[in-house]
This record gives structure tokens, sequence and C-alpha cells, in this order.
């Protein structure tokens, strides 16, 4: 049955007939059409299922806060859960399915749920699912996941594109509506650059619907006239961006605003990126973002038909929609006579208008009765008949306790408790909220905004937002507020003249609950969260069962932890528990805002990261090379590096020995320009350094080099690597390839939050040199064939750099070794290293040089007993767990991590600690084994005393090494370790000392 009016619908175009599917049935639409208003114009009034009780569930909203009408869209790779109906425009061949519902969305097997709920109310679960303990794996957890979500996760690979967008404005006006028109136009006219966004498709928010209804002007004129000025006014300005479909998800820290826009959802065949991400930096926000309706309490509430006030109006003016036939409006403030008059001028009914407040409406009402619409005062809807859509209400006084007075058949409810602002991005950068007595609702305390370092204010609220409930308010305040953003950018404002005119409203009256004095029954019937199925009886049995914090509610209820995250239900929540804690609402305070308002696509958060680019894969300047070598790649971190470079016919681990082997006994070349390289340079460069690295780095000379250890905060190691001193003020710093950007992140933040006022500059040049180790007995020879330079021990000992030519080449050359053998890191510009690494390819061939790869790099570091970060270090581990005592200055005060070593826990003698770890047999150990110890532990396991932190076969010894941490390790000399298996073998190992290889480093220092 079509409910679609004859007349009307201000945002459809009936020239233009669309065409879609909802659950495989062919349906039709107008262009201009939202699915939920198409839905509804073709009688469809049931469009999903609730979560826990799968109780029939019908639109009730008409934006961004409905809870109920979610689906399905598309199909395939275009598949996409839990979207809003009310905020999906129709196209043509849009194709929608319902959720959470078998085998239909008519007859659902867990419907059965309902007729269990006294089974299930609030927390049941943390009741049910703990004993017996041995029921969860086999009967609970089966049950929870199969429950678990609304929608079915898509089963193809995601078939649009996405993309990020950086801006930066003076000023970000969030809210299309009258207020963000008005703000935004005063500040292009100031000259600032500007940029509005409105989530939905259309300029000017709520004012056009309302002034339908009750004929307010704004200027003498309609409010659509003023709108269609500022619009067109704001087209001329080339200092203002303006954006439809765009949503703030977030505001953060420094004006930091994340913005989430809707390019081709409405248009699916048109080219480009379906969302678009932007990520904003503005000077001041204004955040002109409405307010929201809230629903009323009242036994069966939730079933289909019933909706808000604001949207029945919506449906009607805006789309041309019928809700119902005959439509009851239940009320306790004057708004909702806007929405009984939009009805009646449509052609329906209004039996009734059921108004809580004893004294009544004014203007408004006497309007809706000079239509003939009927007006109770102090009355109260007791029950809503029917159970897939709505039938009839029985009438009961407000201050009774449901006691029917009369029944009233009707198809369809429009309810009104009241308006609340929406001040979530208020509330994301810390601005602070005040209960507004007379108006029932949280609104921003101007007086706590959110602050910057310097103490300004970036955020301001504007128009219904702030708490501005009637149009002459609302542009009022939007000028006003306005006028403060401006002026604290250094702008100029000019003065607008407009003036609104509306009927007066007299004050609403706070209803939480319909009657009054509901009993036990009627509260179990009464809902506040549609989505997660929440009732006025779990929220007052979460207070008697101790639950006092609104936040312990919240999860004990899951009572705003819906996809609306709370929009509809979370005030009408608040009050139920103050009432039942005997308190005042602001005493129990609100929940947490947390971004995104609205839930944005996993596709735009990943913006271009997907598929081959997920990361951006980094080459060295010698990767052709590599390639056309035939490396096997491993990757680390962003960047693919060779593993080694196997020969035909050859296994992975011989290609390993054989470069191993060919470099101890002559030379080899590594790629090393992965290895992080951070300039920090200034005048309290060396004092920088000293703070994050745990041993001194201001005393090291020009030319000379030294390794260091750095810890986080928590003393814990993060990174090692060599600093080299390139003059007075500048140093050099090596990282791992996997912290190079971290490490300088690390750096950036200390500086920036700590110690902001030092005169230092760092900068992340990893990309911008190509570096080439050269190692062997023969490695010096190697590199003086390419230079006249001097690079004898004399004048480059170890640890020591300078600059020198090579094949024609300026390069910096450090004489440092992580292979245990002679060795020269060398440094070119990016662009060079190519050239040099074929001109020591040439230089070494008479000596059989040969490339190797990170395997042979890994297991020639094992052999010297070196550490490596993230296979000696898992986040837990300080130096002296690995004996790095030396490394530890004693002539500093402080470095990052020192006072976290001087803990208990950080000093206990019983830390495991770093030893070398030799099989009795030969075998290489299993990686991450652990060594087992004599008795259980408190969950009946082998108690443990060590574990494996690297091992490998060494071509150089012929037998298997490993570096483990174990308790009391180097006191342990000598004693066998056993390793159990997986496959219920064990290994014995002896403890040794980790350097298994030129322990006095005699051939490093040749």
């Amino acid at each position: 049955m079509s409910t679609r009016l004859s007349t009307g619908g201000r945002l459809i175009d009936r020239t233009k007939p669309m065409s879609y599917t909802f659950n495989g049935k062919r349906m039709k639409g107008f262009a201009g059409d939202t699915l939920a208003s198409a839905l509804l114009a073709g009688g469809q009034m049931m469009m999903g299922r609730s979560f826990k009780y799968h109780r029939p569930r019908g639109v009730v909203a008409s934006g961004a806060e409905e809870p109920n009408a979610l689906v399905g869209l598309g199909q395939g790779a275009a598949f996409e859960p839990n979207q809003r109906a009310t905020t999906t425009e129709l196209f043509d061949g849009l194709s929608a399915t319902s959720q959470n519902h078998w085998p239909s969305l008519e007859f659902d097997v867990g419907a059965i749920n309902n007729r269990l709920a006294r089974f299930f109310p609030a927390g049941f679960y943390y009741k049910t699912f703990m004993f017996p303990r041995v029921a969860w794996k086999k009967l609970y957890e089966p049950i929870v996941r199969q429950s678990a979500g609304l929608g079915a996760v898509p089963k193809e690979r995601d078939g649009d594109t996405y993309e990020h967008f950086y801006g930066f404005f003076d000023l970000v006006v969030v809210g299309g509506g009258i207020s963000g028109l008005i703000a935004a136009r005063a500040a292009g006219r100031a000259g600032l650059r500007v940029l509005l966004m409105e989530q939905t498709a259309h300029w000017g928010g709520r004012a056009p619907v309302d002034a339908a209804a009750d004929g307010a002007t704004v200027n003498d004129a309609p409010v659509d006239k003023l709108v269609e000025e500022i619009v067109a006014d704001l087209a001329t300005m080339p200092n203002v961006t303006t954006r439809l479909r765009m949503m703030a998800a977030g505001v953060y820290d420094h004006g930091y605003v994340l913005g989430y826009e809707r390019l081709t959802d409405h248009a699916p065949e048109a080219p480009g990126p379906r969302h678009r991400l932007w990520r904003i930096r503005a000077g001041q926000i204004v955040t002109a973002t409405g307010a929201i309706e809230r629903p009323l309490s009242f036994a069966g509430n939730d079933i289909p038909g019933v909706m808000l006030a604001s949207a029945t109006r919506d449906y009607i003016v805006n789309y041309g929609v019928s809700p119902g036939d005959r439509v009851v409006v239940v009320t306790n403030n004057d708004d909702a006579y806007r929405t009984a008059i939009a009805v009646k001028k449509a052609g329906l009914d209004v039996p009734i208008i059921v108004d809580a407040r004893a004294a009544g409406g004014g203007a408004l009402a006497q309007a809706a009765r000079d239509l003939g619409i009927r007006v109770e005062n102090g009355r109260a809807i007791a029950k809503v008949h029917g159970k897939k859509q709505v039938e009839g209400v029985s009438i009961c006084a407000q201050a009774g306790e449901g006691g029917v007075l009369e029944e009233i058949a009707c198809d369809a409810v429009a309810m009104s408790g009241g308006w609340s602002p929406v001040v979530h991005l208020w509330s994301h950068c810390g601005g602070k909220l005040t209960w507004d007595e007379a108006q029932a609702h949280f609104r921003p305390d101007v007086h706590n905004s959110p602050k910057g370092d310097a103490g300004e204010t970036f955020v301001t609220p504007a128009g219904a937002a702030n708490g501005a409930m009637q149009l002459g308010d609302v542009i009022a305040d939007a000028g006003e507020m306005a006028g403060r953003a401006i002026a604290a950018l250094g702008g100029t404002v000019r003065a607008e003249p407009v003036t609104a005119s509306a009927p007066d409203e007299v004050p609403m009256q706070p209803v939480w609950l319909m009657p009054q004095g509901a009993g036990p029954k009627l509260r179990m019937k009464a809902w506040l969260d549609y989505q997660n199925d929440v009732k006025v009886s779990d929220v007052q049995l979460a207070a008697r069962e101790g639950y006092e914090s609104v936040e312990h509610t919240k999860r004990y209820t899951t009572l705003g932890m819906a996809t609306d995250q709370g929009k509809l239900s979370n005030i009408n929540g608040l009050a139920i528990l103050s009432d039942a804690l005997g308190q005042p609402i602001p005493q129990t305070g609100t929940t947490t805002f947390r971004p995104p308002y609205t839930p944005i696509s996993m596709g735009a958060i990943a913006g271009t990261a997907r598929g081959a680019a997920f990361q951006p894969l980094r080459r060295t300047p010698m990767h052709s090379w590599h390639e056309e070598n035939n490396a096997h790649w491993e990757p680390v971190g962003q960047w693919r590096r060779p593993y080694c470079y196997p020969r035909t016919g050859e296994s992975h681990a011989e290609a390993v020995s054989r470069e191993i082997n060919q470099t101890r006994s002559s030379v080899g070349l590594l790629d090393a320009s992965t290895l992080g390289k951070i300039i920090v340079k200034g005048p309290d460069a060396g004092r920088f350094l000293d703070m994050l690295y745990t041993n001194m780095m201001s005393t090291l000379k020009p030319g000379k080099c030294r390794y260091g250890l750095m810890c986080s905060e928590n003393g814990f190691l993060i990174d090692d690597g060599v600093v080299a001193r390139l003059d007075e003020e500048t140093f050099l710093c090596h990282t791992t390839t996997g912290g190079a950007e971290s490490i300088h992140a690390h750096m950036e933040e200390w500086l920036q939050t700590e110690w902001w006022d030092w005169k230092v500059y760092t900068a992340n040049v990893t990309e911008q040199w190509a570096q080439i180790a050269v190692v062997g007995p023969k490695a010096r020879a190697v590199l003086q064939t390419l230079s006249d330079d001097d690079l004898s021990a004399e004048t480059l000992p170890f640890m020591a750099w300078k600059e020198v030519t090579l094949a024609g080449i300026k390069a910096r050359v450090f004489r440092i070794s992580f292979s245990g053998e002679l060795s020269f890191e060398v440094a070119v510009p990016a662009g060079q290293g190519m050239a040099l690494w074929l001109a020591l390819l040439d230089a070494g061939a008479e000596h059989g040089i040969m490339p190797y790869g990170t395997e042979a790099l890994h297991v020639m570091r094992a052999e010297k007993g070196f550490i490596m970060i993230g296979d000696e270090t898992d986040g837990t581990v300080i130096p002296q767990d690995l004996n790095l005592h030396w490394a530890l200055s004693k002539k500093k005060d402080d470095y990052l991590g020192k006072r976290a070593q001087q803990r208990s826990h950080m000093a206990d003698p019983n830390r495991w600690k770093l030893v070398g770890l030799e099989t009795l047999d030969g075998s290489v150990l299993p990686d991450g084994a652990y060594a087992v110890a004599e008795g259980v532990n408190e969950n009946g396991q082998k108690r443990t005393q060590g574990r494996v932190t690297s091992t490998y076969h060494s071509p150089t010894l012929n037998r298997g090494i490993a570096m483990g941490l174990v308790l009391h390790g180097p006191d342990r000399m000598g004693e066998v370790l056993e390793f159990p298996g997986t496959d219920g073998t064990v290994s014995k190992a002896r403890i040794v000392d980790p350097v298994f290889y030129d322990k006095d480093g005699e051939k490093q220092n040749v």
C-alpha cells in the first residue's frame, strides 16, 4: 500500500522516478528520496529487527540518529552492512536487505527471545556465561559468536576507492543549517578562509521544514529564501569552501578536525573515489550542529509506526510521505504541535494531541485547535497497541499509574520529549557541559570551553547546538557566537540585520516516563535504546544492583552502545537512572562522547592504503640490482631487504652459508641503506642526546662514532645504533631499519612537549643516503683501489669516520662493524648508490666479492654475541638484562629510563639475563623455545627459567648457536637446560658465553 501523498515533498522530484529493491522486492521512489522515505512511501513500515529480542522495528527518526532502520546495501564487491536508511539517498538500482533475522523479516525465529525476555534482563550475560566454566568453549562461545553483530560481514573485496585530503582554514563551520550559514557568511565577508560542511545533501537544516508548519519568516520572507540567499552569496566568495554530504567526525586538540565526505554514495556509477577523509587544521571551529529530538518512554514506544514528531513532519514536508492516516501526537513541549499542524495540512487525521503538561501549550497549541484538532492536557499514553504496526493507543493521566481513560484507534504515533543540543564535537576536545533546567538538556558551558596550549578558545558552539531552540534565539546566538570566533582570528564582524518572526512557545515539562507512576509491567515495555533493547526497567535494575556510575550502567545495560551511540537514548536513560538513585541529573553526569560522530567507513580510514599500496613499498637505490640477481626478499618495516641471493639449484640455507663463508674469508657487500639516519643539530644537540641515550654522547669528538642504547621513559630498551659526530653542533644517529620513523617521532615528542625551549633540530634523512657495508679481511683493499685517500687503520681507526672520494663519488666512510669483521659502512647520496655498488663489485671481483643478505648479517652478528632489537628485546627487556651495563653512563644525572630502571622490579636480581646456548648434539634450537624448570606454576603448567631469543646454524662454527635470556644465566655457565618442542621432542643445550666467535675482537680491529 502506497502512502505517498499526491502533493508536497520539497526535496523530491516527481518527474524522476527511481526503481530499487528491498529484500528482493522491486519498489518505486523519486529522485531526492532517502531509502527510508521511499520505503515508507511504499507502505514498508517494518524495516528491521532489534538486536537482543528481535522485536519488529520501524523507522523512528529521519537523520543520523536513526537506531532501527539499518540495512545491508549493495551486492558483491559493493555490499556494505549497517547503513542507515534515513541517510541513504535513493538512486536507481539501489539494492537493500534488512538485517538480524532468519529466515525472513516478517517471520524471524529469533523472536523467541522476546517471549523469553524475563530470562534476559540487563547484564544477564555477566551472570549466565560464568558458570560452569567448562561450558564456555563448548556451549556459550559458539552461541555468542553466532549472535554477535547485526549485519552480515562482506565476503568480497571492496570494489570502491577512497582518498585522503588535507585542508587548512582560518574557520571551520560544522553544520549547514541557519546557524552555520549565518556564521560562514559573516566569516567569509570578514575575509577569512572558511570551510562550511553539512552532513546531509541540503542546506538549511530544520528551519524550512518547521516554517512550512508554523509560517515562520526571516526578514519578512520565507525561511527558504534566506537559505537560498546565503548559499548564493557564499558561492561568490573565493575564500569560502562549501561541502554537502560531509560530516565532522571528530574535533581534536589544536584545531584538528577530521572530516568525512561521501562523494558518490548517491551516484555509485559516477567516477572517482567513493569517500574522502579530510584532515583539517583550523584556527577556529564553530559547531552549528543543531539539536536532536528525544523520544518519550511509554509501553510499546518501539512498535513500527511510532516515530519522532520531527521525523513525522520531515517525511510529510520534505518527501510527501504519510507515516499514517491517523496520527496521534504525544508531547511535553510546543514543538510537536508543528507536526500535528503539518499532518492536518497534508489532509491526514490527527485524532488527538496528548500533552503531558497540565497547563498545555501556547500559540501553536491554539493554532492546532483552530484546525479542529482535539488537545488533551495532563494526559499520557499508557500503551501502544499492535505488533508489527501501530493499531491504537490507550490514554491515561500523566500523573497517574496507567489507568486507561480511553482507547483511540490510529496507525502512527508522533512523539516528542524535548530537544538535546548536539554537543558531541564540543565534548570531543574537552568542552564541558552544563545542565539547562528550563529546557531539560545538557548544553555547552561556554565558560569552560576547550583551550589550546596558550589558553585560547578554539571551539565555539552556535544556535541550537548552544541551547537556543527557537528560531529568533537561534539566529541571534549564531550571530553572536560567530562574532566571537571571527574576532579571535583578528577579523572584523559586519552586522547582519536578520530578524525572525515565529510563534512564541511556552516552556516544556521534563517527562521521562509515561505515565509518571507507571508500574512494573509498563516499565518493562517502555524502551530507551531501541537497537539494543534496553528498557526503563533495565536501568532501574542496574541502579538496584549497585551501578551508580552512568558509565558502569551504560556498560551493564548496553544503553547507548548501539550504532547510534545513544543519540536518542542517553538523556532519557540518565534521567531514569537519576530518578532511581534519587539524585538530580547533573549529579549523575553524562557518558563520554567519543569520535566519530557517526560511523565512517573502514575504506575511508585506509584511503589509498590497500592491496599493493597497503603500505608504501620502500626500495633502496640498489633494489633493481637485487631483483636482477635473484634476491629472496624479507619485509623489514616498509622496506624489502634481500634475505639471501640463492643461485641455481641452491637452497636458501646453502646460499646463506656461502655468503657468510665468503664474507668471513674474503669480502662481502651488504645494502645497509635501510638503516635509520637522523640528523640532530643545534647548540643543545649534545645535551639532548645525553637524555635520549643511556651513555654519554655530548663528549663525542667530531670524526668519531659511539654505540648507544635508547630506552623509553619506562626503562625498556627501544633501539640501538651508532652515533657519529659530524661537527660541533651536528650528530648523525643511526637507528634500526624498523625504528627510523618511530625514533624520530620519539625525539620530536620530547622536544615538543618537554624540552621545547632547547635549541635542537631533527631531520629523518634515511632515504637521502645510500649506505653500503664493505665487510671482510679484504674490505680495506677493495676500497683502497677506488680511492686516493688514506684508509689505513692509523688514519681511519675503529669507531671513526672520514669523508673520502670513492670511484669519483664523495662519500662518508664509517669504520664500524656489525659482523665482527673488518668493516666499512660507506654512505653516499642516494642518487649515487647504484654507481658505487657497481664500482665495488668490479673492484672486488678479484677477491670473489659477493653480496650477502639479512640472514647472513643476523648469523654473523649472533656469532659475535651482538644483540638485535626485536629479537633480544620484546618491550620488556632492559639493558641490564643483556649485560650491557657498560653502556649505562654513571656520569650523567639522568636519561630517559634511568629512574624507571631503579624500581624494585627492574633491579630484581631474578630477572633473566643474556647467555649463549650450545646444543649438546649440534642441532639448532627452536626459535622462541622456553627452558623448563622443576615444578608447575599457578596454572598447572611447567615452570620456565628462560627462553631462546635468537637461534641459527653457524657455518663458521659448523653448529647451531643460540642466544637466550635465562634466570641467573651468567652465573650458571656449563649447566644444561631442556627446551621442549611443540612436537613432543626435547632439545638440550648448555649455557655458554654469548660471544661464540672472535671473543677478543681481533678480526674487526685489524
